[in-house]
């Protein structure tokens, strides 16, 4: 019997060493490197699936001889998804999910996988049993005579039934629990979770057949595993929403097939994702009277146009320290906007606490809601209410100037098809702006203290 190897991964980048050294020469982390076991006893160069589909023996060919193979895409009864990968599923594609536990992957893809019909779908499950998968299944009323269920962590005895089965797709829930008999160490180390992503992205590659690999995520919030898992796959899609709230984004970290700035909006129900298709009337509270420090914005996710209600408190602060707590925004941006209203407009912040929060649990980068944090926070600081029928969509820029956005156009239709009366942009914008008639008022302003004066 010969001799178990063992080597040293980094936990962070998954860096293989030697020997154990205090600092990755690869991410510079500090105290990452753990020993794990690795074994190459066992043959690895015929795979289980050789005989699956015909296999050509590779050869360097011209870029005119590949023939273009427009293979339709497996298209879902989801809406959302087919947004967020493309367009639908390419075949032989890798697609990695991951998400906070709890927040609906394997409920999500169950019920994408169950209602897929004219495929063949297998679902891989290395984490929960038969019972309480047809358990869930019965929640989502999920009945589907193509849809094959699989309890099993052992790679290759996937690949047997696979290779029996002969699937449409493929989803393993999850490959953290997934492990190769080619390598000795446990389930969810880094060479295992290396090699069987691996594995799978081979037989992807090889078969034509698209696969669904749901992850888990560490304590700060990347994907669990080395960095070359988000390399391997084609697509990476993030699963994220507060557990307190009932939305919960689709969000697309990587995609090789289509754009990287589409995100899809479910809402968590009894029944298992509901699709949001229109998130702007869900996200926008109905009140019956105006409040202070509230403000609509209109962004941009992807291409669809969203109407956020942003929310804004302004105290005065009892504490040494002025606290500035906020959610759904980067709080780097907000100091930056109170440093612009301290040093432009004159308005004194570094006695007050400032509280910002982005309704419905949503998290948004984009730069055209600086304008509607910046009118909210004035309102919630003068304590006048704004009107209900305006909405903001403007970035501000270091000197106080309002700078401009784009796709303006899509932003002012879904203000005016939800009944807003008035739009503040940039002055700068109005050359973007067709002659195209719009039932809403646009106002352009230039500077902060013209902002200012027309609200207040």
């Amino acid at each position: 019997m010969s001799k178990s190897k063992t080597a040293f991964f980094c936990s962070n980048c998954g860096h293989e060493s030697p020997k154990w050294m205090g600092r990755c020469i690869q991410c510079g982390e500090w105290n990452t490197y753990v020993e794990e076991i690795i074994s190459k006893e066992k043959d690895k160069s015929k795979n289980i699936w050789d005989d699956y589909s015909d296999s050509k023996k590779r050869k360097a060919i011209t870029l005119n001889e590949i023939q273009s193979d427009d293979t339709a895409r497996i298209i879902t009864n989801d809406e959302e998804l087919n947004r967020v990968l493309g367009g639908g599923i390419v075949a032989g594609s890798v697609v990695l999910v991951a998400g906070d536990p709890g927040i609906g992957k394997s409920t999500l893809f169950l019920q994408a996988g169950g209602q897929l019909k004219g495929y063949t779908v297998l679902y891989v499950s290395g984490e929960e049993s038969e019972q309480q998968i047809k358990m869930r299944a019965e929640r989502l009323q999920i009945k589907n005579d193509n849809f094959y269920l699989l309890t099993e962590t052992d790679t290759q005895e996937i690949f047997k039934e696979i290779k029996k089965l002969r699937p449409d797709l493929v989803i393993v829930d999850s490959i953290q629990t997934m492990h190769t008999p080619f390598i000795d160490s446990s389930a969810g180390s880094i060479s295992q979770i290396r090699e069987c992503a691996g594995e799978f992205q081979r037989f992807a590659k090889e078969t034509n057949t698209p696969v669904f690999l749901i992850g888990h995520i560490t304590k700060d919030g990347s994907i669990a595993g080395p960095k070359l898992l988000e390399h391997t796959v084609d697509t990476v899609l993030q699963f994220e929403g507060d557990r307190h709230y009932t939305y919960r984004i689709l969000r697309t970290l990587k995609n090789r097939f289509g754009s990287t700035s589409e995100i899809g909006i479910y809402e968590m129900s009894n029944q298992g994702m509901k699709q949001v298709t229109n998130p702007s009337e869900i996200l926008i509270t109905q009140r019956e009277e105006p409040l202070s420090g509230v403000a609509i914005a209109a962004t941009i996710e992807g291409i669809r146009p969203l109407l956020i209600e942003v929310q804004a408190l302004v105290t005065p602060s009892v504490y040494g320290t002025p606290q500035r707590t906020h959610t759904g925004f980067d709080i780097r941006r907000l100091q930056l906007l109170l440093a612009v209203l301290e040093k432009r407009g004159g308005f004194q912040f570094g006695n007050k606490d400032v509280f910002i929060n982005i309704a419905g649990g949503i998290k948004l980068d984009d730069p055209s809601l600086d304008l509607a944090i910046l009118s909210a926070l004035l309102s919630s600081y003068e304590d006048i209410p704004l009107s209900t029928k305006i909405c903001f969509s403007g970035e501000v820029g270091l000197s106080g100037e309002i700078r401009t956005v784009n796709r303006i156009e899509q932003r002012i239709s879904e203000a005016e098809k939800l009944g807003f009366q008035q739009i503040i942009i940039s002055k700068y914008n109005e050359k973007s702006i067709t002659g195209k008639k719009h039932n809403i008022e646009i106002i352009t302003l230039s500077k902060i203290e013209e902002l200012y004066r027309f609200l207040f």
